[in-house]
């Protein structure tokens, strides 16, 4: 998982993206042509434009999300065939999320942070169907645990393309 780690920070320093906070007109901080005062309002509007679709395709991906992994967690600790249903319905919210990342059409910088995220999610979608057929409790809780270390590098994209769209960083993991 480490090097997951460090593939998500040399993607990030490969963006050369700026941070969240930065001085300058929008303009003058995207590299767009300080035309006029509009432009800038544009470059920022369609800034927000981004976030908004972002934010909308991840709000409703984190509410399922925690609908299904608090069935997982708390009545389906004993049920095995209902935790692989939890599962496979959990591989499918984040494939879901996916496709319609991928339909946003973001600016270079954040667009490459989106294709890693994106392969980093489908990563651990398979790795989750993959638990979906556990043959047992124990196993179960064995592959929980390697889920949980595939969701830092997708937390810290995340983190990123929030960055670049002037949002804050996520609440929670």
């Amino acid at each position: 998982m480490a090097a997951l780690a460090a593939v998500v920070a040399a993607f990030a320093a490969g963006c050369g993206g700026a941070p969240a906070q930065t001085t300058g007109t929008p303009a003058q901080t995207t590299g767009a042509p300080p035309h006029s005062a509009t432009s800038g309002l544009t470059v920022g509007a369609q800034r927000k434009a981004l976030a908004t679709r972002y934010l909308a395709i991840a709000v409703a991906g984190n509410r399922r999300l925690e609908a299904e992994f608090g069935r997982l967690h708390k009545q389906d600790r004993v049920h095995l065939a209902a935790a692989h249903r939890d599962l496979r319905e959990i591989a499918a919210t984040e494939r879901l999320f996916d496709r319609r990342l991928l339909g946003i059409p973001f600016p270079p910088a954040t667009k490459r942070i989106a294709r890693f995220l994106y392969w980093v999610n489908e990563a651990r979608a398979s790795m989750t169907v993959a638990a979906a057929s556990s043959p047992s409790l124990a196993r179960l809780r064995a592959d929980e645990r390697r889920l949980n270390e595939a969701n830092k590098p997708v937390e810290q994209a995340v983190t990123i393309i929030r960055s670049q769209l002037g949002l804050p960083p996520p609440e929670t993991s």
